[in-house]
């Protein structure tokens, strides 16, 4: 919740908890506490499973990120952008960042329809161990610096790193894939970043790597198991209250407060309950 900073003078506190029939939530109180806890716990496991896997991820990139990648990768975008964003409009160009990807109770989502909708040249980024942020850094400073706006979009697993670039005034995007999440379609690039890492160092990390990535996988579908777990209670638990809510004042009260942040309505109540 937002507190606000000059209540009833600017804002003002809008209560939905009058749209509630008390003395009949008192009736099944019990059943809504053990709903309530078990959606909760299943919310509680999936984070820590989500966070034991960004470890894992972080885990990698920290044994392939050498000095000599560092370099690799900053020639390789230095090579990009000469090719791709030479100087834009004037000026330096705006960050925004938005998620492209989420992890949800269906499994790793990534809206690559976006990027089609604005995008006509895609460099597709076949990344198996994380290594994609050290090169999108590199792209993201360099378009900002030419003067382009750049929308930068985060892994849901660590907001710190970049996962994916879209810059809609050069028509241009650059997407991380990995195993099990394939660019849909045929990109006007494709870039190896594996092929980039130290081969001899990728030779005596292959077991603690491959252990690594299939102890992530399994963190991953235990966490979508366990977000599909909390939906479905959470769905059971609003199949409990949805008797006792009265839907009528809730839209009378939306009603009220789209027409007060339009100008439409005047300030006043927010509708009468129909609780007995």
């Amino acid at each position: 919740m937002v507190e606000p900073k000059l209540p009833g003078a600017v804002e003002r506190y809008v209560n939905l908890g009058e749209c509630y029939d008390h003395a009949g939530l008192k009736e099944i109180r019990g059943k809504l506490e053990a709903a309530m806890k078990g959606y909760k716990g299943c919310y509680a496991r999936a984070y820590r499973c989500l966070r034991a896997a960004a470890e894992l991820t972080a885990d990698r990139v920290a044994l392939l990120q050498t000095p000599e990648l560092e370099a690799k990768m900053a020639r390789r975008a230095k090579g990009i952008l000469s090719r791709e964003c030479r100087k834009g409009p004037g000026g330096v160009g705006k960050v925004r960042q938005r998620f492209l990807s989420a992890v949800t109770h269906r499994g790793v989502l990534v809206e690559f329809g976006t990027v089609e909708a604005q995008c006509s040249r895609v460099y597709e980024l076949s990344d198996t161990y994380g290594l994609g942020h050290l090169l999108l850094t590199h792209l993201l400073s360099g378009a900002v610096a030419a003067g382009w706006d750049v929308t930068a979009c985060p892994s849901p697993m660590a907001p710190d790193r970049l996962e994916h670039l879209i810059l809609p005034q050069l028509s241009l995007a650059f997407i991380t894939t990995g195993p099990g999440m394939p660019w849909p379609g045929r990109p006007y690039r494709r870039l190896r970043l594996d092929a980039m890492a130290d081969r001899e160092l990728l030779r005596r990390s292959k077991g603690r790597l491959s252990f690594s990535r299939k102890v992530s996988a399994a963190l991953m579908d235990e966490a979508v198991s366990s977000l599909a777990q909390a939906k479905a209670m959470h769905d059971d638990l609003e199949a409990l209250y949805n008797p006792y809510v009265d839907f009528g004042r809730v839209h009378a009260t939306a009603e009220w407060a789209a027409g007060a942040l339009l100008g439409t309505t005047e300030q006043g109540g927010t509708g009468e309950s129909t609780w007995g």
